[in-house]
């Protein structure tokens, strides 16, 4: 089996796409390239794999609108490529389940050491250490399984979680009861290796609310602790 990392770069600029292309290369990685959405999606059905690097702002379907369709759909990591003033594309991209950004113009080493960072946080995921068996979380209407990754409501409909989502509820349910600090979830659900996103928690959060909670506005299973972060609140049957 080849255990080479095999990265899509998504870029309509021919040039980019052909820098990157060479220099993951010559590091060690398969590289597949395209130059739309359109491109991306044909790609993708063709061939597994490892981490797309997406440009944000492409002619036609957008980076972002790609980046929400990988989330909905599977658990492929992302990167954006972003301009110096796309500064809020940036936050939605986090918060639609982007596991990183590079801002351009950028140096191809420093895309490079996010890339292995993302990796080697997304292959350490829970379902990744137990495949066979997986862990189940049952709490208030909700069941988690970890292996699918999948959260099922009482009423048997699955609600899709992002990468990011998942990770913090994943984080939250194993550690009930407990106050976990951003920087804590920070560490837990990214590691330190992509940078400090500060707002990125409270964004996670805040989508994970509108799907779990009854009312949002006012949480009973993830509370804030004013001073402190965040801690689950419910009742939470590991299986």
């Amino acid at each position: 089996m080849d255990e080479t990392p095999h990265i899509l770069v998504v870029d309509d600029h021919r040039d980019i796409r052909d820098l990157l292309a060479r220099y993951l290369q010559k590091n060690a990685m398969r590289v597949t390239t395209a130059e739309s959405a359109a491109a991306a999606r044909r790609a993708l059905k063709a061939s597994a794999t490892d981490l797309v690097v997406l440009d944000i702002m492409m002619p036609g379907e957008d980076g972002l609108t790609l980046c929400r369709h990988l989330r909905e759909t599977n658990q492929i990591p992302v990167i954006l490529l972003t301009a110096m003033a796309e500064e809020t594309d940036r936050v939605v991209g986090l918060e639609i389940g982007a596991d990183d950004y590079v801002t351009k113009p950028f140096n191809p080493r420093e895309l490079l050491a996010r890339i292995k960072a993302v990796l080697r946080r997304t292959q350490a995921l829970p379902p990744s250490r137990e495949p066979a068996t997986g862990e189940r979380y049952r709490f208030d209407r909700w069941t988690l399984d970890t292996a699918r990754r999948e959260l099922v409501g009482e009423d048997g409909v699955a609600v899709p979680l992002s990468t990011g989502e998942f990770r913090l509820l994943v984080a939250l349910l194993e550690r009930a009861g407990m106050v976990l600090s951003r920087d804590q979830l920070l560490d837990i659900t990214r590691g330190r290796n992509a940078g400090p996103f500060d707002r990125a928690i409270d964004n996670q959060v805040s989508r994970l609310r509108r799907k779990i909670e009854v009312d949002p506005k006012q949480p009973a299973l993830i509370k804030t602790v004013w001073g402190g972060g965040y801690s689950f609140a419910g009742e939470v049957t590991k299986e």
